[in-house]
């Protein structure tokens, strides 16, 4: 199966649990994606971010994870669940929804990093799904263009129109205010 090239069935987390660990997959809407390697950029911005919040959060009650790691959106106790993603990074705040296969539930904020082979599913496949399971904090970073996307869930549930952020400004968080970052040093 190319990389994108959808499964011909729906597929559910019970079958995902019974495919070997590579390639990885994602499951959006019951069908699968394979996840190809991400490219040496893309894995250093997903590291300098993930040691940022990592030292932010270091005593709290949040946790920083990074690709693979299971996030299933529904946090109902269904087998069948449709939505099985692997975000570059996922921060959960509430460790119930923590367990040894990843995260039930959404999770408050998750960042994905661009890249030619995902770009599309991020920005308009898991953009709707994490709006419609409530994630706090969705940041899409465009790494050629030095640019972050940054939407918030809003008491509607919805997403608002998302900030932009250029690798001349400050990134702030909405969901952690006292998380401040020079963009500069993401793209660095």
């Amino acid at each position: 199966m190319s990389i994108n090239q959808p499964h011909p069935k729906k597929v559910t987390y019970t079958e995902y649990l019974t495919w070997p660990d590579e390639p990885r997959y994602e499951i959006i809407n019951g069908i699968p994606y394979m996840q190809a390697a991400p490219s040496r950029q893309h894995q250093r911005i997903v590291t300098q971010l993930t040691g940022e919040l990592y030292t932010f959060l270091k005593g709290k009650t949040c946790e920083v994870y990074t690709a693979p790691f299971d996030v299933r959106l529904s946090a109902a106790e269904d087998e069948e669940e449709y939505h099985v993603v692997q975000p570059d990074i996922s921060v959960v705040c509430d460790e119930k929804k923590l367990d040894d296969k990843g995260c039930k539930g959404a999770p408050d904020l998750i960042v994905e990093v661009l890249s030619p082979s995902t770009w599309q599913r991020d920005r308009i496949e898991k953009l709707n799904q994490y709006e419609k399971h409530g994630v706090k904090e969705y940041l899409l970073i465009y790494p050629n263009e030095k640019i972050v996307e940054q939407y918030i869930l809003e008491e509607n549930g919805m997403y608002g129109t998302p900030y932009i952020y250029n690798e001349e400004n400050v990134f702030c968080s909405k969901i952690f205010p006292e998380f401040e970052l020079a963009m500069s040093d993401i793209f660095s």
